[in-house]
């Protein structure tokens, strides 16, 4: 039997595990399974009484689960360590631990900090400097009781965490006999039955652990911060009753929440004369879990990479435009979060298939507030169905034909892009001549770098199907592109959306045959009517130093465009600067940031176009 944690905040699976955080819940995996026995392993099995090899295939079993909550301990035997008494994940992260993030304890037996646990090396360092020399080694130590440092962060029976496959307890010996009632806790010394409402020490410590939770999933709370917790898995037969085998696995220590980032001001411009309804709308690539990897951020904590709601819901949005949104956690968690603090929504994945299980995929999601929008129509574009289109029926090829197929490869990138039309809540109740409606696209380009014609292929097509949309409905109805265009200033995608065209001469449309099969049509051919500007743009001057800040890249990429002759930006909310986004991390994510990319928030106006 093994017993696997997945972690799990606000519906969003951590990959990796160092410390708990309030609000963050948790999720053991346990499992029995059956291995076929070669003849040596079956004789080693033979030969040891406390095997966990099982020579048959587990009977069917279920799983009871037990929660217990340790005592307080001393994280840092190291006097000045803020770690003594703050349990804030800011104090407890990579950046604040010197990147190590691994504790150490003092094994010289002649020192007075013999077994002072540390919480990393620079704080063992100065404690160093007040240590003096003990004689008589370890019994001589009992004589001088007060300089022992107790309730380290790394005791010896605190050792195995969340992820660990095995226990404390390998064997059997200690249990009870099959059949024991499970209203009793199992792991008393000569088989002793414990009440179940006891607390209790399961390593033969001095240390007590009290019973929290029966639970599967247990959620930390205010109580268990600055404290270890454990879960008991037992497995017992479905047909007997009985006791099949029993785990036990540690978690560390129990943070607070994240403080509340900085509260973001928003600089405004001038509101338009006589303009209509006014909307708050942010876009935010959230950074889906799947690309949550130490190989892609080795300076993040992958524990504080899971992304909470209320990070949007604080700025008071009515609509939400979200990138990288992972299929299992919208339908888990997302939409549900969202509905009850007031919003309606939907949802696109990409094209492909999930990455190894069930809705491991990511894509698009778009939220209105139910007092102000109403949703009247809602579309959804795949660019891999747009390329078979334009491979067929423009180009008139053949898609397994040679030129067709290269073609296809190379735009068949999976993003979609959603369209949603919403109508103002109080026109239902009180028609008004003023517009009352307002179109909303959300799309996530393909991010490789060495295809931008390919990402001027996708934002062309879009612009072309937003064109389509809006003629067929022979209004004028307001438009916003929002999303994460992967594409900077000086690219071609941020030239046809200002400007309505390419230069013939940009390099983006001029790759070169190394680049593949050319997917562009003339450059005359790349253009569009829609009259769009940058809402950053327009407020600030300018676009943002960066709206994606790692340690590879730091820069914009992310935008909200609107048509000029019926929206007009009244606000926009700054990207901070170096210095805040670096607080607690060379780079994003961080524990103050969770994502790599940085919300955008701004106030519109809809206005009668002149």
């Amino acid at each position: 039997m093994g017993v696997q944690m997945r972690i799990v905040k606000g519906g969003e699976d951590e990959k990796s595990l160092v410390f708990l955080v309030v609000g963050c819940s948790i999720r053991p995996h346990a499992y029995m399974y059956g291995k076929k026995l070669d003849d040596k392993d079956a004789e080693k099995a033979s030969s040891s009484h406390h095997s966990k090899v099982c020579r048959t295939p587990p009977p069917n079993h279920e799983f009871s689960y037990r929660w217990f909550r340790g005592p307080t301990v001393e994280p840092c035997a190291y006097e000045g360590c803020p770690r003594r008494t703050s349990f804030s994940p800011h104090d407890w992260s990579k950046h604040a631990l010197g990147g190590s993030g691994c504790s150490l304890q003092c094994v010289s037996t002649q020192s007075s900090l013999y077994r002072a646990t540390f919480c990393n090396a620079s704080c063992f360092v100065k404690a160093w400097k007040t240590q003096y020399t003990v004689s008589g080694g370890p019994n001589g130590r009992n004589a001088t009781p007060t300089r022992r440092r107790l309730g380290s962060y790394a005791d010896d029976d605190d050792t195995r965490s969340v992820g660990s496959v095995n226990s404390a307890r390998s064997g059997m010996s200690n249990y009870n006999p099959p059949g024991t009632p499970r209203e009793i806790t199992i792991g008393g010394t000569n088989n002793t039955p414990r009440a179940n409402n006891a607390a209790y020490n399961d390593y033969g410590g001095s240390e007590e652990w009290v019973e929290i939770s029966r639970d599967q999933i247990y959620i930390p709370n205010e109580n268990d911060i600055g404290r270890k917790l454990k879960v008991e898995a037992a497995a017992y037969s479905i047909e007997s009753g009985e006791l099949l085998m029993h785990r036990v696995v540690k978690t560390d220590l129990v943070l607070s929440r994240t403080p509340v980032p900085d509260k973001r001001n928003l600089v405004t411009s001038k509101p338009a004369a006589g303009g209509g309804a006014r909307f708050r709308i942010v876009t935010y690539n959230i950074l889906a879990e799947i690309y949550a990897t130490l190989q892609q951020y080795p300076h993040a904590d992958l524990w504080s990479l899971s992304w909470d709601f209320r990070e949007i819901i604080d700025v008071g949005p009515d609509i939400v435009c979200l990138q990288e949104v992972q299929a299992d956690h919208y339908e888990s968690h997302l939409y549900n979060a969202m509905h009850e603090a007031g919003f309606e929504g939907v949802f696109k994945q990409k094209t492909r298939q999930a990455m190894g299980m069930t809705g491991k995929v990511d894509g698009c999601a778009l939220f209105w507030r139910r007092t102000k929008f109403h949703l009247i129509e809602s579309y959804s574009i795949e660019f891999n169905e747009l390329a078979q289109r334009q491979v067929t029926q423009v180009m008139g090829l053949n898609p397994r034909g040679e030129e067709g197929s290269s073609i296809l490869n190379k735009l068949s990138k999976d993003n979609v892009a959603q369209l949603v039309v919403l109508e103002l809540a109080q026109s239902l109740t009180r028609p008004s001549r003023e517009p009352n409606q307002v179109c909303i696209a959300n799309t996530h380009l393909y991010s490789n770098k060495d295809y931008p014609d390919v990402k001027l292929w996708q934002t062309l097509h879009l612009l072309q199907e937003l064109e389509t949309f809006i003629m067929s409905r022979g209004t004028n109805l307001p438009l916003m592109i929002c999303g994460d265009f992967n594409s900077t200033p000086d690219t071609a995608v941020y030239d046809l959306l200002s400007r309505q065209a390419v230069h013939p001469g940009h390099p983006d449309v001029n790759l070169g045959d190394d680049n593949g099969p050319n997917v562009l049509p003339d450059i005359m051919n790349i253009t569009h009517s829609h009259m769009l500007r940058s809402v950053y743009s327009t407020v600030l001057g300018e676009e943002p130093k960066y709206t994606n800040y790692t340690l590879q890249f730091k820069g914009v990429l992310d935008y909200m465009w609107y048509s000029t002759q019926n929206l007009r930006p009244l606000s926009a909310a700054p990207i901070p600067d170096e210095g805040v986004l670096t607080r607690y991390g060379e780079a994003l994510p961080s524990t103050q940031f969770s994502s790599d990319h940085i919300m955008q928030i701004s106030d519109m106006q809809i206005v009668r176009p002149q």
